[in-house]
């Protein structure tokens, strides 16, 4: 198959955070003008814990579609609000002209494996949430776990009917956490396959860019880092160019794996920097 018609038929999408600050909003708008050349299907943008990034999120979601006439997805979180104000939240995406909505529990305040502690009024889990961004009129997406979400203390079938539950109330696709071993996507895809669900299922892909940050959010997310892949990056991570050059390169063999198992999506986890991203798209020859 030559790139140019590969290029049609694979749906390329990106992450961002709400930038803390002025100069931080200005080099996004930046990294999203380089994205913006893929031609992706939608960019997605996160919600900060306890809704710390609310008005944020809403606003650069917003100025997204603006700005861009890209399809925007916002994150919303469990956490920190009541039932009431993530209703709320909801009805802003709405008049902003947002939707699609990635519903998610969130993590604790003490971080993925401490105790789960709802807020008083709240939701206990995202299918509650799924069910009412549904209710709302809104297409929603949930989280994926290729390793498994670090609650389920290793128990595929728990893991599995979560997600099939989420579906059940709404959901109508799946954004995996990110992950290096294609087996561990294998399982997801074939049990999933199996429980016959339709949610369509876009692998997550994080090209990495620093091995602190590497570690701290395989820790947060539960993802699975390969000795041999360890490894690697452990072997270079004091040379920042290494680093990104090797980040580049494991994103692009696991893309690579992906795609020759029929994968029609994916999914980056850009880190608010288009140029890791851009590279593997550039040596997979996808987007335009």
């Amino acid at each position: 198959m030559d790139s140019a018609h590969r290029n049609t038929l694979i749906e390329l999408s990106f992450e961002f955070f709400p930038p803390k600050d002025q100069p931080g909003e200005d080099r996004l708008w930046q990294e999203l003008t380089h994205l913006r050349s893929l031609s992706p299907s939608f960019v997605s943008v996160t919600y900060g814990a306890g809704g710390s990034t609310r008005e944020r999120t809403i606003r650069i979601t917003e100025e997204i579609g603006e700005r861009t006439g890209l399809e925007t997805v916002a994150h919303l979180t469990c956490v920190g609000s009541t039932q009431a104000e993530l209703s709320e939240v909801l009805d802003s995406y709405k008049r902003a002209g947002i939707n699609q909505v990635l519903a998610l529990r969130g993590d604790p305040a003490g971080g993925p494996l401490a105790k789960w502690e709802p807020t008083p009024g709240g939701f206990d889990h995202a299918d509650q949430l799924v069910k009412l961004v549904a209710e709302k009129g809104l297409g929603v997406g949930v989280a994926a776990f290729p390793d498994l979400h670090p609650a389920s203390n290793g128990n595929v079938e728990l893991d599995l009917e979560t997600l099939l539950r989420k579906e059940e109330f709404g959901a109508t696709f799946a954004i995996s956490q990110f992950f290096f071993e294609i087996s561990s996507w294998e399982r997801l895809v074939s049990n999933l396959e199996k429980a016959g669900s339709k949610l369509k299922l876009i692998p997550g892909v994080m090209p990495v860019t620093n091995v602190k940050q590497l570690v701290k959010f395989a820790q947060l997310s539960g993802t699975q880092i390969p000795e041999k892949t360890r490894a690697r990056f452990e072997a270079v991570a004091d040379d920042e160019g290494a680093v990104r050059a090797l980040g580049v390169e494991v994103a692009a063999e696991l893309c690579t794996q992906l795609l020759a198992l029929g994968s029609k999506s994916l999914h980056f986890y850009t880190m608010n920097t288009a140029e890791a991203t851009v590279k593997v798209c550039q040596n997979l020859d996808l987007g335009n």
